[in-house]
């Protein structure tokens, strides 16, 4: 019955029916793999000889091709035993031990690396490819499709005849054809396998052209007409058609197809513009790394008039294209001309520079006054990087040519300015995207610099940068810290080129040995804030740091909240018998107190982190003096919020107040009058929350009102209906000002209006 048997398993064990918009068939994949497991067991090797090739390539397919890990597990397992009880699979040991159980359980290890190896057993080669070209690239799942084409690419050198004269004739119907899947798929293999016989052809000193035959190399010209004439870039057809037949521009480019000054490159720059006009807000990110790496290859090769010359009609064109297109009211259409002028080769920007980055630089500037067309400025960012590490550095030269001491300043200001960007929308902080970018490009424009025109650096330019990421890196969010912290020390250990004028170098270099660079997880926050707290002992970068700790032992994370406040706290009191490190740390507390009172997004924050200082008694020292200045001048910052109508804000804020208790003078009685006052909130939840407070503030600090009434003052706090109406409530607090000898507040009446409210006489 083998024979009947055999050709039924091998076809099952690539059976896969599609069903809507997934497919059928993995159960009978993995029990055709039992099938020839248990071959291995029920028949001798004479019996099963004559059906070995059959058996072993089909399994070997299943395990490196199978969408389903557990199909690919058991064509493994399957392939083992009979290797084992058979001993007749050809290369039985070597394929294991690439094709292991654990090895296939990454589908892209499989695809890209393990089919590799078994490739180079003739007896396999050749069924591999065949099953790739008849069942993956056209698969229902973009991935699979994907690796496929990528997986050929990786085979071209190990039948390269074959495919060119086999395979590649075989694709072209299929990426003209009907079916929309196998469209795509053929056109990804046609691009990957021309690219991979170049590759193999320069190994030989022979051109693609002469490795596959005339009609082909028509055939792949042709391929975007066809396409463009059926009208198959439209609709959602166009949402594979287009990147498929970029990535083909791109590869055809880098191949060198000899298609100079024909027809065809007018439509394939048309191609490229229509796509960066027609984007849209559900476009995959690939789609546009293939625009643009279509347009880069396509210009480096084709719009050249003399090596290292571009046609100067080209030139003009395009740069006056896409730098129109970043004044588009459309934000992908800002997006795509922005990456499409920093992928431009340097030849097609030379004499351009001036205009290319007044136009980033201008779109980076409105956009985040206008706080939309954040993706937008995030690739403005990549692109001014882009721009600048193309042209160049001359400290003396021409702004129209390279980055040079007129420009310098300017490119510095916007992407410093970018690192400030926190625009926020429903998707959350969304500017975080602009400030990773402004780092990335910070840094690499800063090392450009400095090995080229060093002088041209100037000192304000280089702390405003170091002061930036510092405060980048003392940060709530994981991946951006991260990425500050490993930028701050790049630009620090740097030697050749070593940047100059960092401020307070020789400290940070203690504090951030070379073996930081490796050690140090700033991802970790119990590693991170230990270190970053340091720098609030340098004057020049306490600020930013400070501000930087302010939304981490502020905010939520209660990992990053225990850690960023307990280095923090363990800084604090490394200063407490220094008074003029103390008073220094109060003023830049203050400082930033006053430059963000309206911004939520800092003074939540800040007054939880203030609370927190308060509460662990870090300002012990001011505490002793009556009325220091410190807590008049919080006590009057934090008076400005009992206004607000954020919940938070109200809640934080009493907290702060019932913390300021501690200090002596005439403060106390003016912390009193504000909790008084907020006893007869116009919210209900804020009038019990003081009034819990109070209590528990009160029980803490017992020193704070006369031991006679503190009993009944007590029993008022907690026993009385503090969401009641106003009237009942208003009458109950004005009792308490009497006995802690407050005066009552009296109510104002604004000209014009019903509502009053309340201030003290």
């Amino acid at each position: 019955m083998l024979d009947t048997v055999v050709p039924l398993i091998v076809k099952s064990l690539t059976y896969e029916e599609k069903r809507g918009a997934c497919s059928v068939g993995s159960n009978v994949r993995d029990a055709a793999c039992y099938v020839c497991w248990s071959f291995a067991r029920a028949y001798e090797p004479k019996e099963l000889e004559p059906y070995v090739t059959q058996i072993s390539s089909a399994l070997l397919i299943t395990a490196v091709f199978d969408r389903n890990v557990n199909c690919r597990r058991a064509a493994s397992a399957a392939f083992q035993e009979n290797v084992g009880r058979q001993g007749t699979f050809p290369h039985g040991i070597d394929i294991l031990t690439a094709a292991d159980y654990f090895a296939v359980g990454s589908i892209s290890n499989c695809y890209l690396n393990i089919t590799v190896f078994i490739a180079s057993f003739s007896e396999y080669t050749e069924a591999m490819i065949d099953h790739l070209i008849a069942m993956k690239i056209n698969h229902w799942d973009s991935v699979i499709r994907e690796l496929a084409t990528k997986a050929l690419h990786n085979l071209t050198p190990q039948a390269a005849d074959y495919m060119a004269t086999t395979v590649l004739p075989k694709l072209l119907p299929m990426a003209v054809g009907i079916d929309l899947h196998g469209r795509h798929g053929a056109i990804l293999a046609c691009a990957e396998i021309t690219h991979a016989l170049y590759k193999l052809g320069l190994q030989t000193n022979r051109a693609v052209v002469d490795m596959i035959s005339s009609e082909c190399v028509d055939a792949l010209k042709n391929i975007h007409q066809k396409l463009n004439d059926r009208k198959q870039y439209r609709g959602f057809a166009g949402e594979l058609m287009r990147p498929a037949v970029c990535f083909l521009i791109e590869k055809l480019s880098l191949s060198k197809m000899p298609f100079k000054k024909d027809p065809v490159i007018t439509g394939w720059q048309w191609l490229i513009d229509d796509t960066i006009k027609t984007l849209h807000p559900g476009v995959k990110d690939s789609t546009v790394v293939s625009l643009v790496s279509a347009l880069s290859a396509l210009c480096d090769e084709f719009y050249q008039a003399e090596p290292g010359q571009a046609d100067l009609q080209i030139q003009d064109v395009l740069v006056s294209q896409y730098i129109e297109g970043l004044k588009s009211p459309q934000m992908l259409i800002r997006c795509g001309s922005a990456l499409a002028l920093g992928c431009l080769p340097r030849f097609m920007i030379h004499g351009k520079v001036k205009q290319i980055l007044e136009g980033l630089l201008q779109m980076c500037t409105v956009s985040q006054n206008e706080e939309k067309c954040t993706e937008a400025r995030r690739d403005a960012v990549k692109a001014i990087s882009q721009v600048c590490l193309k042209v160049g550095v001359c400290a003396h030269g021409s702004p129209d040519s390279a980055l040079c001491s007129e420009n310098v300043a300017e490119v510095y200001g916007v992407l410093l300015h970018c690192m400030t960007d926190y625009t926020r929308d429903s998707r959350g902080d969304v500017g975080a995207w602009v400030r990773e970018a402004a780092m990335t490009s910070i840094m690499d424009v800063t090392l450009l610099v400095a090995v080229s025109a060093p002088e041209i650096l100037l000192p304000d330019l280089v702390k405003r940068m170091m002061c930036s990421l510092a405060q980048q890196a003392a940060e709530k969010i994981d991946r951006y810290r991260a990425h500050a912290g490993n930028v701050f020390l790049c630009l620090l250990h740097s030697k050749e080129p070593a940047v100059p004028h960092i401020p307070h170098q020789e400290e940070l270099l203690r504090i951030f040995p070379f073996e930081t660079t490796t050690s140090l997880n700033w991802s970790a926050p119990s590693q991170a804030f230990q270190y970053i707290t340091q720098l609030l002992g340098l004057p020049q970068y306490q600020y930013h740091t400070l501000l930087g700790l302010t939304v981490s032992v502020g905010g939520i994370t209660e990992s990053t909240v225990h850690f960023s406040s307990q280095s923090l706290f363990e800084y604090l009191r490394g200063i407490q018998e220094n008074n003029a490190a103390l008073t220094q740390f109060g003023d830049t507390l203050l400082s930033i107190f006053r430059d963000n009172i309206r911004n939520d997004m800092v003074s939540i924050p800040f007054l939880g982190m203030l609370n927190q200082m308060l509460a662990n008694s870090c300002f012990e020292i001011f505490a002793t003096q009556e009325n220091h200045q410190f807590c008049v001048d919080i006590l009057d910052l934090c008076k400005e919020f009992k206004k607000s109508k954020v919940i938070a804000k109200l809640r934080i804020s009493i907290s702060v107040f019932c913390g300021l208790i501690q200090f002596q003078g005439e403060v106390r009685k003016r912390v009193l009058a504000q909790l008084l006052m907020l006893l007869c909130h116009p919210f209900p939840v804020i009038r019990k929350t003081t009034a819990g407070q109070m209590y528990e503030m009160l029980l803490t600090y017992d020193d704070v009102i006369d031991p006679e009434v503190l009993d009944d003052v007590m029993t008022l706090l907690s026993d009385a209906n503090w969401e009641s109406d106003l009237e009942t409530v208003r009458t109950h607090r004005n009792q308490l000002c009497d006995w802690l000898k407050v005066s009552q507040p009296r109510k104002i009446t604004k000209r014009g209006e019903a509502k009053c409210s309340e201030a003290f006489a």
